[in-house]
């Protein structure tokens, strides 16, 4: 090799450089090279499996590679978020990450197999939307405080449903009765809709049900909603007064969900990824999908996610020790 001209040295040195790395050309693929599978730690139908399939769409096209949807669901988005918290951190796998697994859980289960603030990295938060409480069309109930009323006159006689034991349904449910200083039975479903349903039939006297999932039986008449739990009115139904106005400003309850990856995730990665999700947020199709169901498009940094994320735990813990929920 000395005897050879300088120029061609040169060349087979960095040839030889480039063989004993043969990982090298891999590295400098372009993220991403292959397909994203996206975990839905919920199951197929729901609203996190639309908005999952919904965003996902927008963002493949901005990415030019398909995203697929893995539904993982039970425990609660336990198993689903767990998934994508021990999965591998090279951008593949991502999830949706929602409002209860991440700040509800660790107060409901005895043991999570996960640190929903260690474990997963926030990439942005896609929604937030509200509550309506709700009661039957022929409800003697006008207003919040006429059920209050009631509810005060005969104590531990009015059911409110859920969708289960943990749920915005159920949280919202205890938060207004341990503010308003009442007593009322809880009747938790095996899912939101058949909630709504006993409710149609008169089982129960209350509920406070998504605002997307309400607007269809209160616009036919079957059910009259009391109030928002959103600190301002909905455009949707501007009728429909705040729980702040109507006297119990602590019951603001937005139900959120957004994308987050596995610990590890690299920063540019997640900065990527962030703003291809903000820039699929601008999209008049998906942000028309998100409006009409009465919830707020979000977007942001990663950074305003984590806070979200941080600050609603402590709140939500606080709920679930007031009103003496059970952890699973």
């Amino acid at each position: 090799m000395r005897d050879l001209p300088l120029a061609r040295r040169r060349f087979l040195q960095g040839a030889v450089g480039t063989l004993a790395l043969p990982g090298l050309v891999l590295a400098q693929d372009k993220y991403p090279s292959k397909p994203i599978t996206w975990i839905c730690p919920y199951a197929a139908g729901g609203n996190a499996d639309q908005r999952s399939r919904q965003v996902a769409k927008v963002m493949s096209s901005l990415l030019g590679q398909p995203i697929i949807i893995d539904n993982k669901s039970g425990a609660g988005g336990n198993i689903g978020t767990e998934a994508i918290a021990r999965a591998k951190a090279d951008g593949y796998t991502l999830g949706m990450g929602n409002f209860a697994p991440l700040s509800v859980n660790q107060s409901l289960f005895k043991k999570l197999n996960f640190d929903p603030f260690n474990d997963l990295v926030p990439i942005f938060l896609i929604e937030r939307g509200p509550l309506m409480l709700t009661v039957r069309a022929d409800a003697p109930y006008k207003t919040v405080q006429d059920l209050v009323a009631a509810a005060k006159a005969a104590p531990g006689k009015l059911a409110y449903a859920s969708g289960g034991i943990g749920g915005t349904h159920h949280l919202s449910g205890a938060l207004f009765e341990h503010t308003a200083g009442i007593d009322l039975i809880h009747a938790p479903y095996k899912s939101g809709s058949a909630a709504a349903t006993d409710l149609l039939g008169g089982q129960v006297a209350m509920m406070f049900e998504q605002m997307y999932v309400a607007m269809p039986s209160i616009k036919a008449g079957k059910t009259r909603a009391l109030a928002i739990t959103s600190k301002t009115r909905s455009a949707l139904m501007p009728e429909v007064p705040t729980m702040a106005e109507s006297g119990f400003p602590a019951v603001e309850v937005m139900n959120w969900q957004g994308l987050v990856g596995p610990k590890g995730l690299p920063a540019d990665l997640v900065k990527q990824l962030n703003a291809i999700g903000n820039k699929a947020l601008q999209d008049t199709m998906l942000r028309d999908q998100i409006t009409s169901q009465g919830n707020e498009v979000m977007g942001g940094t990663p950074e305003q996610f984590a806070a979200l994320i941080r600050a609603e735990a402590p709140r939500w813990a606080k709920v679930v020790k007031d009103a003496k929920i059970e952890p699973e």
